[in-house]
């Protein structure tokens, strides 16, 4: 009896500390609103719109002590609309990120998956739609994925541990297509410093044959844009004074062979007319300030320098993106906030970019301006 007594407590206490070592958590997101657009498709609209100002998501993450500063962890991370229902990015049950991996406190961690690539986890935090802002402040068609439009499938990332403020990292994403190692696969690479006033961060990736087939590391159904390669390059800073904060972002991206984009469907282009390339050059400033604990202000400008190559002509457009917020928080976990956002487009190319058209409208206005106004509530849980 004394034997099998003590063999139960000493397996409760062997159970109790396995316990203790690891954990599971259940999170998530909730974010509703109505938006009015002046000019979608040449009317008007009033609309109910969800994770406009910060995805509507819940997630599961998780990790055990394996011991020596070892870890293993995951993350499971749904992105859904609330008034449909329905999951986001193409219908995914994981769409925003899904991976495993390990780490250790002194060398960092490699993990396997679904994931964010260096622009989104470096450069996106300088820039207002990134940070504190939402989806409608994003780059004209989130060009530089600032806003985070797509994910990289089937691969596998490397994070540094934090160096005095200095942390790195890395991403490579596979085709997964037999034979065709090179055809929507994805590199990416970044790094940041945060220090006393200063957040900096710069990143880079490439994307070959984005958007082409449904197995690549970014999918038809998941591609800001179909295009035989996508390249992007982006440097920010912000600097805090006080209870304010100011942000500079540039970003360069380039789409070479465009043949649509995930916003404006593919016959958007112009018939017979074989598109080179699209060039975006990005200038943001933005600014926030907190007047009290409880609500602060935020304010972007961003400046867009486009270039259109195609068989028939060259061109460059230009965005002019104005955006205002104000946001309340309840309690620690819940806040409304208000919207406007402004878009004027210049220099004509006779194409659809000729159109003013506001990330997360249901479509480009029929001149080359449009307003979006939002009210909304978040629940963080």
């Amino acid at each position: 009896m004394k034997k099998s007594l003590l063999a139960l407590a000493l397996t409760t206490v062997w159970m109790s500390a396995a316990y203790a070592q690891s954990s599971v958590t259940l999170y998530g997101v909730i974010d509703e609103g109505l938006n009015y657009t002046n000019n979608t498709g040449g009317h008007h609209n009033f609309e109910m719109a969800s994770g406009y100002g910060y995805g509507s998501r819940w997630g599961l993450k998780g990790s055990e002590d394996l011991g020596a500063g070892v870890k293993t962890n995951f993350v499971l991370e749904n992105g859904f609309d609330l008034n449909s229902g329905r999951a986001n990015q193409g219908g995914r049950m994981f769409g925003r990120q899904a991976f495993v991996g390990v780490a250790q406190d002194s060398y960092g961690s490699i993990t396997l998956g679904r994931q964010y690539d260096s622009v989104v986890d470096y450069v996106a935090p300088t820039t207002a739609n990134g940070n504190w802002a939402g989806y409608l402040f994003a780059h004209p068609f989130d060009n530089d994925n600032t806003d985070n439009s797509f994910r990289l499938s089937n691969s596998v990332k490397y994070t540094s541990p934090n160096i005095g403020g200095f942390k790195f990292g890395g991403l490579y994403g596979f085709s997964n297509t037999a034979g065709q190692f090179s055809n929507n696969r994805a590199m990416s690479v970044g790094a940041s410093y945060s220090g006393g006033p200063f957040t900096i961060g710069v990143a880079y990736i490439d994307v070959d044959n984005i958007g082409i087939g449904a197995t690549g590391a970014v999918a038809a159904n998941d591609a800001s844009f179909f295009a035989s390669s996508q390249r992007e390059f982006g440097v920010g800073i912000n600097y805090k004074i006080g209870l304010a904060s100011l942000g500079f972002t540039y970003t360069h991206s380039k789409i070479e062979s465009p043949l649509g984009n995930g916003y404006i469907t593919p016959s958007n282009f112009p018939a017979g007319i074989t598109v080179n390339s699209l060039t975006f050059n990005n200038f943001e400033v933005n600014a926030q300030y907190f007047f009290t604990p409880s609500f602060f202000a935020g304010a972007m400008y961003t400046y867009t320098n486009g270039r259109y190559d195609a068989s028939n002509e060259n061109s460059k457009p230009k965005w002019h993106m104005a955006g205002l917020v104000a946001d309340y928080y309840l309690s620690k976990r819940t806040d409304v906030y208000a919207q406007i956002v402004y878009q004027k487009v210049s220099a004509s190319t006779g194409t659809f970019l000729d159109n003013a058209y506001i990330s997360g409208a249901d479509n480009s206005s029929s001149t080359n301006k449009q307003f979006v106004a939002r009210i909304g509530m978040k629940h963080l849980f």
